[in-house]
Protein backbone atom coordinates (compact mmCIF):
# COMPACT_ATOMS: atom_id res chain seq x y z
CA UNK A 1 0.00 0.00 0.00
CA UNK A 2 2.96 1.92 0.68
CA UNK A 3 4.89 1.57 -2.48
CA UNK A 4 1.25 2.12 -4.35
CA UNK A 5 0.83 5.82 -2.50
CA UNK A 6 4.29 6.65 -3.56
CA UNK A 7 4.28 5.85 -7.34
CA UNK A 8 0.94 7.26 -7.37
CA UNK A 9 2.27 11.38 -5.76
CA UNK A 10 4.95 10.84 -8.65
CA UNK A 11 3.01 10.26 -11.31
CA UNK A 12 0.88 13.22 -9.93
CA UNK A 13 4.16 15.85 -9.81
CA UNK A 14 5.42 14.41 -13.13
CA UNK A 15 1.74 15.95 -14.67
CA UNK A 16 1.28 18.75 -12.40
CA UNK A 17 1.12 22.01 -14.72
CA UNK A 18 1.60 24.64 -12.55
CA UNK A 19 3.16 25.58 -9.24
CA UNK A 20 0.44 25.41 -7.29
CA UNK A 21 -0.48 22.28 -8.16
CA UNK A 22 2.91 20.83 -7.06
CA UNK A 23 2.45 22.97 -3.44
CA UNK A 24 -0.86 21.44 -3.47
CA UNK A 25 0.48 17.87 -3.91
CA UNK A 26 2.84 18.24 -1.97
CA UNK A 27 0.35 19.18 1.47
CA UNK A 28 -1.59 16.36 0.41
CA UNK A 29 1.81 13.74 -0.17
CA UNK A 30 2.89 15.15 3.25
CA UNK A 31 -0.55 14.21 5.21
CA UNK A 32 -0.53 10.84 3.35
CA UNK A 33 2.62 10.11 4.45
CA UNK A 34 2.01 10.65 7.60
CA UNK A 35 -1.40 8.47 8.13
CA UNK A 36 0.06 5.50 5.97
CA UNK A 37 3.19 5.40 7.47
CA UNK A 38 3.63 2.23 10.31
CA UNK A 39 4.12 3.60 13.47
CA UNK A 40 7.44 2.80 15.44
CA UNK A 41 7.05 0.22 18.27
CA UNK A 42 8.49 2.07 21.69
CA UNK A 43 10.04 0.71 24.25
CA UNK A 44 9.01 -3.38 23.66
CA UNK A 45 11.75 -4.73 26.05
CA UNK A 46 11.27 -1.70 28.81
CA UNK A 47 7.52 -2.95 28.62
CA UNK A 48 8.41 -6.89 29.03
CA UNK A 49 11.06 -6.08 31.94
CA UNK A 50 8.83 -3.96 33.53
CA UNK A 51 6.33 -6.95 33.60
CA UNK A 52 8.19 -9.19 34.20
CA UNK A 53 9.14 -7.24 37.31
CA UNK A 54 5.79 -7.09 38.48
CA UNK A 55 5.47 -10.97 37.85
CA UNK A 56 8.66 -11.60 40.31
CA UNK A 57 7.31 -9.12 42.96
CA UNK A 58 3.97 -11.26 42.89
CA UNK A 59 5.32 -14.34 42.71
CA UNK A 60 8.01 -13.31 45.62
CA UNK A 61 7.41 -11.51 47.96
CA UNK A 62 3.62 -10.94 47.75
CA UNK A 63 3.04 -14.53 47.15
CA UNK A 64 5.28 -14.90 50.58
CA UNK A 65 2.88 -12.64 52.51
CA UNK A 66 -0.20 -14.70 51.65
CA UNK A 67 1.51 -18.22 52.22
CA UNK A 68 2.32 -16.48 55.63
CA UNK A 69 -2.05 -15.16 56.01
CA UNK A 70 -3.02 -18.62 55.12
CA UNK A 71 -0.59 -20.63 57.39
CA UNK A 72 -2.02 -17.91 60.25
CA UNK A 73 -5.69 -18.62 59.00
CA UNK A 74 -5.25 -22.18 59.29
CA UNK A 75 -3.67 -22.15 63.02
CA UNK A 76 -6.61 -20.09 63.97
CA UNK A 77 -8.93 -22.45 62.18
CA UNK A 78 -7.61 -25.84 63.67
CA UNK A 79 -7.05 -23.95 67.50
CA UNK A 80 -11.29 -23.00 67.06
CA UNK A 81 -11.52 -27.15 65.83
CA UNK A 82 -9.42 -28.51 68.60
CA UNK A 83 -10.43 -26.18 71.90
CA UNK A 84 -13.30 -23.79 71.06
CA UNK A 85 -15.46 -25.72 68.86
CA UNK A 86 -14.10 -29.47 68.21
CA UNK A 87 -15.86 -31.24 65.58
CA UNK A 88 -16.01 -34.32 66.42
CA UNK A 89 -18.17 -33.00 69.73
CA UNK A 90 -20.36 -31.08 67.57
CA UNK A 91 -21.05 -34.16 65.22
CA UNK A 92 -21.93 -36.04 68.34
CA UNK A 93 -24.20 -33.25 69.03
CA UNK A 94 -25.66 -33.27 65.85
CA UNK A 95 -26.44 -37.14 66.21
CA UNK A 96 -27.69 -36.95 69.87
CA UNK A 97 -30.53 -34.35 68.61
CA UNK A 98 -31.09 -36.52 65.47
CA UNK A 99 -31.36 -39.52 67.39
CA UNK A 100 -34.01 -37.40 70.00
CA UNK A 101 -36.28 -36.45 66.98
CA UNK A 102 -36.42 -39.99 65.39
CA UNK A 103 -37.93 -41.63 69.49
CA UNK A 104 -39.76 -38.62 70.57
CA UNK A 105 -40.90 -36.86 67.53
CA UNK A 106 -43.65 -38.70 65.81
CA UNK A 107 -44.79 -40.32 69.05
CA UNK A 108 -45.75 -36.63 70.38
CA UNK A 109 -47.47 -35.96 67.50
CA UNK A 110 -49.85 -39.28 67.69
CA UNK A 111 -50.48 -38.01 71.52
CA UNK A 112 -51.27 -34.26 70.41
CA UNK A 113 -53.34 -35.71 67.67
CA UNK A 114 -55.34 -38.98 68.36
CA UNK A 115 -59.03 -39.10 68.06
CA UNK A 116 -60.22 -39.04 72.05
CA UNK A 117 -63.89 -38.32 71.33
CA UNK A 118 -66.50 -40.31 73.10
CA UNK A 119 -69.79 -38.63 72.17
CA UNK A 120 -71.99 -40.63 71.00
CA UNK A 121 -75.41 -38.94 70.07
CA UNK A 122 -76.09 -36.53 67.38
CA UNK A 123 -76.46 -33.30 69.07
CA UNK A 124 -73.06 -33.92 71.33
CA UNK A 125 -71.52 -35.73 68.86
CA UNK A 126 -71.55 -32.69 66.59
CA UNK A 127 -70.86 -30.24 69.19
CA UNK A 128 -67.53 -32.43 70.03
CA UNK A 129 -66.35 -32.80 66.66
CA UNK A 130 -66.36 -28.65 66.16
CA UNK A 131 -64.74 -28.46 69.49
CA UNK A 132 -62.10 -30.45 68.28
CA UNK A 133 -61.25 -29.95 64.64
CA UNK A 134 -58.50 -27.38 66.00
CA UNK A 135 -60.03 -24.02 63.57
CA UNK A 136 -60.88 -20.86 64.85
CA UNK A 137 -63.21 -19.66 61.79
CA UNK A 138 -66.24 -21.48 63.00
CA UNK A 139 -67.33 -19.82 66.46
CA UNK A 140 -70.76 -19.59 65.32
CA UNK A 141 -70.89 -23.33 64.65
CA UNK A 142 -69.87 -23.69 68.59
CA UNK A 143 -72.65 -21.49 69.39
CA UNK A 144 -75.45 -23.05 67.30
CA UNK A 145 -73.94 -26.63 68.25
CA UNK A 146 -73.67 -25.87 72.27
CA UNK A 147 -77.75 -24.91 72.20
CA UNK A 148 -78.41 -27.48 70.27
CA UNK A 149 -77.16 -30.07 72.81
CA UNK A 150 -77.83 -28.17 75.95
CA UNK A 151 -81.21 -26.39 75.25
CA UNK A 152 -82.14 -22.51 74.39
CA UNK A 153 -82.83 -20.44 77.37
CA UNK A 154 -86.42 -20.41 79.07
CA UNK A 155 -88.72 -17.99 78.17
CA UNK A 156 -90.36 -15.14 80.76
CA UNK A 157 -93.00 -17.52 81.20
CA UNK A 158 -91.17 -21.09 81.84
CA UNK A 159 -88.59 -19.94 84.32
CA UNK A 160 -88.15 -16.82 86.73
CA UNK A 161 -85.86 -13.61 85.78
CA UNK A 162 -83.38 -14.68 88.18
CA UNK A 163 -82.90 -18.16 86.75
CA UNK A 164 -82.73 -16.79 83.26
CA UNK A 165 -80.19 -14.21 84.21
CA UNK A 166 -77.94 -17.20 85.98
CA UNK A 167 -78.48 -19.76 82.80
CA UNK A 168 -77.55 -16.62 80.18
CA UNK A 169 -74.23 -16.47 82.19
CA UNK A 170 -73.19 -20.00 82.58
CA UNK A 171 -74.02 -20.51 79.14
CA UNK A 172 -72.15 -17.50 77.70
CA UNK A 173 -68.80 -18.60 80.08
CA UNK A 174 -69.13 -22.34 78.94
CA UNK A 175 -69.08 -21.51 75.23
CA UNK A 176 -66.49 -18.67 75.41
CA UNK A 177 -64.05 -21.44 77.54
CA UNK A 178 -64.78 -23.69 74.68
CA UNK A 179 -63.82 -20.87 72.00
CA UNK A 180 -60.18 -20.51 74.09
CA UNK A 181 -60.01 -24.11 74.19
CA UNK A 182 -60.10 -23.99 70.50
CA UNK A 183 -58.12 -21.40 69.87
CA UNK A 184 -55.13 -22.74 72.37
CA UNK A 185 -55.35 -26.04 69.80
CA UNK A 186 -54.79 -23.96 66.95
CA UNK A 187 -51.95 -21.78 69.29
CA UNK A 188 -50.25 -25.66 70.51
CA UNK A 189 -50.23 -26.83 66.77
CA UNK A 190 -48.05 -23.56 66.19
CA UNK A 191 -45.82 -24.21 68.95
CA UNK A 192 -45.03 -27.72 67.44
CA UNK A 193 -44.38 -26.28 64.38
CA UNK A 194 -41.89 -24.25 65.99
CA UNK A 195 -40.18 -26.88 68.42
CA UNK A 196 -39.72 -29.11 65.22
CA UNK A 197 -38.49 -26.43 63.22
CA UNK A 198 -35.78 -25.77 66.06
CA UNK A 199 -34.92 -29.63 66.52
CA UNK A 200 -34.01 -29.80 62.67
CA UNK A 201 -32.04 -26.50 62.68
CA UNK A 202 -30.34 -27.65 65.88
CA UNK A 203 -29.05 -31.20 64.14
CA UNK A 204 -27.78 -29.12 61.36
CA UNK A 205 -26.24 -25.99 63.54
CA UNK A 206 -22.93 -24.34 62.83
CA UNK A 207 -20.32 -23.70 65.58
CA UNK A 208 -21.14 -20.56 66.95
CA UNK A 209 -25.25 -20.28 66.26
CA UNK A 210 -25.83 -22.16 69.54
CA UNK A 211 -26.83 -18.43 71.05
CA UNK A 212 -29.29 -18.00 68.39
CA UNK A 213 -30.83 -20.90 68.51
CA UNK A 214 -31.02 -20.20 72.05
CA UNK A 215 -32.85 -17.30 71.81
CA UNK A 216 -35.51 -18.70 69.41
CA UNK A 217 -36.40 -21.66 71.66
CA UNK A 218 -36.58 -18.84 74.77
CA UNK A 219 -38.92 -17.13 72.53
CA UNK A 220 -40.92 -20.00 72.09
CA UNK A 221 -41.19 -21.14 75.42
CA UNK A 222 -42.45 -17.31 76.56
CA UNK A 223 -45.49 -17.58 73.87
CA UNK A 224 -46.46 -21.15 75.24
CA UNK A 225 -46.22 -19.76 79.06
CA UNK A 226 -48.50 -17.10 77.70
CA UNK A 227 -50.71 -19.27 76.30
CA UNK A 228 -50.81 -21.76 79.43
CA UNK A 229 -51.85 -18.25 81.55
CA UNK A 230 -54.35 -17.21 78.69
CA UNK A 231 -55.80 -20.72 79.63
CA UNK A 232 -55.54 -20.10 83.19
CA UNK A 233 -57.32 -16.59 83.30
CA UNK A 234 -60.14 -18.42 81.36
CA UNK A 235 -60.24 -21.63 84.03
CA UNK A 236 -60.69 -18.78 86.83
CA UNK A 237 -63.70 -16.67 84.78
CA UNK A 238 -65.32 -20.06 84.77
CA UNK A 239 -64.62 -21.19 88.41
CA UNK A 240 -65.88 -17.33 89.61
CA UNK A 241 -68.96 -17.98 87.65
CA UNK A 242 -69.77 -21.30 89.16
CA UNK A 243 -69.22 -19.14 93.07
CA UNK A 244 -71.53 -16.52 91.66
CA UNK A 245 -73.85 -18.70 90.57
CA UNK A 246 -73.83 -20.54 94.18
CA UNK A 247 -74.21 -17.06 95.98
CA UNK A 248 -77.37 -16.21 93.83
CA UNK A 249 -78.95 -19.36 94.69
CA UNK A 250 -78.25 -18.67 98.21
CA UNK A 251 -79.42 -15.47 97.64
CA UNK A 252 -82.68 -16.72 96.09
CA UNK A 253 -83.18 -18.87 99.10
CA UNK A 254 -82.50 -16.41 101.74
CA UNK A 255 -85.22 -14.52 99.44
CA UNK A 256 -87.64 -17.39 99.26
CA UNK A 257 -87.69 -18.33 103.37
CA UNK A 258 -87.79 -14.68 103.85
CA UNK A 259 -91.21 -14.13 101.91
CA UNK A 260 -92.20 -17.61 102.84
CA UNK A 261 -92.31 -16.18 106.78
CA UNK A 262 -93.94 -13.21 105.81
CA UNK A 263 -96.53 -15.28 104.07
CA UNK A 264 -96.84 -17.21 107.80
CA UNK A 265 -96.95 -14.23 109.96
CA UNK A 266 -99.81 -13.22 107.57
CA UNK A 267 -101.40 -16.23 108.34
CA UNK A 268 -100.96 -15.87 111.79
CA UNK A 269 -102.17 -12.55 112.19
CA UNK A 270 -105.64 -13.76 110.48
CA UNK A 271 -106.26 -16.35 113.28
Amino acid sequence: MTIAFYLLFSWLMVTAKTRRHVVALTLVGTVGAALIAPRPVMAQLSLTTAIQSVLDIVNGAIQEALDTINAVRGAIRAFYQRLVWPVNLINQARAQVTEMIGQYRQRMRDIFESDVGSATLAATGQLEAVLRNRQTSDFNAVTAHFRNAFGLIPTETAASPEDRAMTDMDDALAMGSLKTLKASDVAVDLTLDAADELEDVASEAAPGSAPFLTAAAVVASIQSQALTQKMLAAELRQEAARVAHENAERKRLATNTGRLGDQILKLLKRD
